[in-house]
């Protein structure tokens, strides 16, 4: 009896001995795995912070770039740039120069950009007016009236449209669009709108303010619905379907619920629809008529941006023997730069914010 009790205390002892030797080593291996982690955490920070950083330090360089090849514009011009409306890069054959501030140009050079701002502005504008409604209502046909399987399909394909290049939409609209205005649409809209002065006047080839708005508006309506879909899909489904319960229509329950809870977020996706729009090139170019020294009177008139400016310019800008020329199309990216900025950091806050309020929708 005593043996049997001294052989199981000493048993007892092993496994007690066998039970700490596993638990330190167990805590030793939980210590080299935190090790690792933190150095896998550490690392991830360093990379992604390299890369923020990155993108930052791009941003800044896009900025000293343009301010450097800009400054004698600058120098040259004032603030007669932006209110001024004569683009002309003076005579390049005669040799004469003209100095002013420090900074020289050729004879009879003058640089005003108000008709491109204006062209921009005015062609944007249109196009976010014409793209909300239709982006709003494709979103909310994709989250709220259509089966899940079919919504995901059509949102993919919407977000091909958001992909097609501008140079394909501009032949498009050269061969189907300004024929369409200048024919059917033009005359339609004198017909009915036409004591309205902006919309009197002779509606011309097709070419102009109203084909640049239609072609921007093409552009930017899968980017606002797509932009939409995802902010509606953040509404709280208990919300929704308290709503539902409470006897309101499924109608009653967007208007209500989903359109106030996702405001901040659709406005967010608009600005960042009129950012696309702002900077729009190679579609614009086709279809606006390259006005310049013009202001635009209706919206039939052909106008110019600032975008569209840079690339018909370059190649002439490129002939001038003081470079003055080429200095005026680097002021012109640098508001352009400025206006994209102005208008998209506020609406990425937007949508951060509208991110961080909903959470993903419970099915």
């Amino acid at each position: 009896m005593i043996a049997t009790s001294g052989r199981e205390h000493h048993l007892a002892e092993r496994v007690r001995k066998g039970a700490a030797g596993d638990h330190a080593g167990g805590a030793l291996g939980a210590l080299r795995g935190s090790g690792r982690l933190r150095l896998g955490d550490m690392l991830l920070k360093v990379i992604t912070g390299a890369i923020a950083a990155g993108a930052i330090g791009a941003m800044l360089l896009i900025l000293v770039f343009l301010l450097r090849d800009s400054w004698p514009s600058i120098m040259y011009n004032g603030w007669h740039f932006v209110t001024t409306i004569t683009w002309n890069i003076g005579n390049l054959y005669s040799g004469g120069v003209t100095h002013r501030n420090g900074a020289t140009a050729a004879l009879g050079a003058a640089f005003g950009i108000l008709p491109f701002i204006e062209g921009t502005v005015l062609s944007s504008l249109i196009a976010v007016v014409l793209a909300i409604p239709l982006a709003v209502a494709l979103a909310l046909l994709l989250v709220e009236y259509l089966p899940t399987r079919i919504g995901e399909t059509l949102s993919f394909i919407v977000e091909m449209l958001a992909g097609i290049p501008s140079v394909v939409l501009g032949l498009w609209g050269l061969a189907v669009l300004i024929p369409w205005i200048g024919h059917s649409f033009g005359p339609f809209l004198l017909r009915w709108l036409g004591w309205i002065p902006f919309f009197r006047g002779p509606v011309g080839s097709g070419q102009g303010l109203l084909a640049s708005g239609l072609i921007l508006a093409v552009m930017i309506i899968p980017i606002i619905a797509a932009s939409t879909r995802d902010v509606l899909r953040q509404t709280p489904r208990e919300t929704k379907d308290g709503a539902l319960a409470l006897g309101l229509t499924k109608w009653e329950v967007i208007r209500a619920v989903s359109l106030p809870w996702a405001s901040s977020g659709i406005f967010g996706a608009v600005v960042l629809g009129l950012g696309r729009a702002l900077g729009e090139t190679m579609a614009v170019l086709m279809v606006s008529g390259s006005a310049a020294n013009y202001l635009p009177q209706n919206i039939y008139s052909p106008i110019g941006t600032m975008a569209a400016t840079i690339v018909s310019q370059l190649d002439s800008a490129m002939t001038d023997p003081t470079g003055m020329a080429v200095h005026a199309l680097a002021e012109v990216a640098l508001v352009l730069f400025i206006i994209s900025v102005i208008v998209n950091v506020p609406a990425r806050l937007l949508l951060s914010a509208a991110a961080r309020r909903g959470g993903p929708e419970t099915q």
